[in-house]
Parts: structure tokens; C-alpha cells; sequence
């Protein structure tokens, strides 16, 4: 496992998942922690389960995957189970709404060498499932692609 801390971005790499490898099943597990603000990445051939808060949730899975030719990169949020009331699946799904474009973000400058080596996936299609009980809090949404999340001045340097 390596890590390396960019800001409040901390990213770890599971072997055998590498800055340039595979392009196949890369999965991204994004989790911040709400007292101190300071995020984390972890790329990887699986999910970071270690990081998988048992009370909030708060994690965003996302993977590559390649559907009808072309990649995707395909994201889901757990929004609520079925022992919640409505009212709080609402503020879970506002919640991930408002913090979804700083996720993406740290996933895809996280992961800047990776995309460097595969310029071609900063126009891939983002896909993120809010996933819930609810019919109107389960929901697909199209979140643009990886190179709108680019930081400034990444975006000379890989395109």
C-alpha cells in the first residue's frame, strides 16, 4: 500500500493497482471525514472497506467500467435503508448532491497520473447511483466528465 497526502487529500493505493494501472475494475473509494474536512482516496482493484463508516455512510464508490463501447465511470452513494423516515433520506440525498462535485474532483486530480496515461477517459461519461428506498431519492444522475474536475492547470498538462 502506498500513500501519498496532496492538501487535505490523502491517497492510498492497493496493490496491485498502480498510478498507471489497470484501467479495468480501477474502483475508487472516496470517504471525508465531517469534524476535520480531510478526504480520502483509495484506488484499488476492490473497495476500501476499512474505511466504511458503519453509522453515516458517507462514502462514495465509484469504478471504471466498460459498457457499449466506451468506458464509464460509474459511482454509487448510499442515500438511506429501509429503517429511515423519509424526511432524513431527503437531507442524505441534499447532502450528497452538495458534496458530489468535491468528491469527483479529489477522485480525478487524486488520480492525475493515471490519467495522463489514459487522456482518452477525461471524456468518459460520469454516472453516479443515489441509491435508496425511496423511488424519488433513487436516482441516476450524469455528472459531466472527468475533465471538468480537473484542477487548473492540469488541464494543459494531460490533454
Amino acid at each position: 500500500m502506498s500513500k501519498s497526502q496532496s492538501g487535505k487529500l490523502c491517497v492510498t493505493f492497493f496493490p496491485p493497482a498502480t498510478p498507471f494501472k489497470p484501467v479495468d475494475e480501477r474502483k475508487y473509494t472516496f470517504s471525508k471525514n465531517n469534524e476535520t474536512g480531510d478526504c480520502n482516496l483509495t484506488i484499488g482493484y476492490c473497495f476500501d472497506e476499512s474505511v466504511i463508516d458503519p453509522v453515516y455512510h458517507n462514502e462514495i464508490f465509484s469504478e471504471w467500467v466498460y459498457r457499449r463501447g466506451q468506458y464509464i465511470l460509474k459511482g454509487k452513494v448510499f442515500v438511506n435503508s429501509s429503517e429511515v423516515e423519509e424526511q432524513y433520506a431527503k437531507k442524505r440525498f441534499l447532502f450528497f448532491q452538495r458534496e458530489m462535485q468535491e468528491a469527483l474532483t479529489s477522485i480525478v486530480n487524486g488520480d492525475r497520473r493515471f490519467f495522463q496515461n489514459y487522456p482518452w477517459l477525461l471524456d468518459s461519461p460520469i454516472y453516479i447511483h443515489f441509491e435508496s428506498t425511496f423511488p424519488k431519492y433513487n436516482q441516476v444522475f450524469y455528472y459531466g466528465k472527468p475533465r471538468q474536475y480537473l484542477a487548473q492547470g492540469q488541464q494543459e498538462f494531460i490533454s
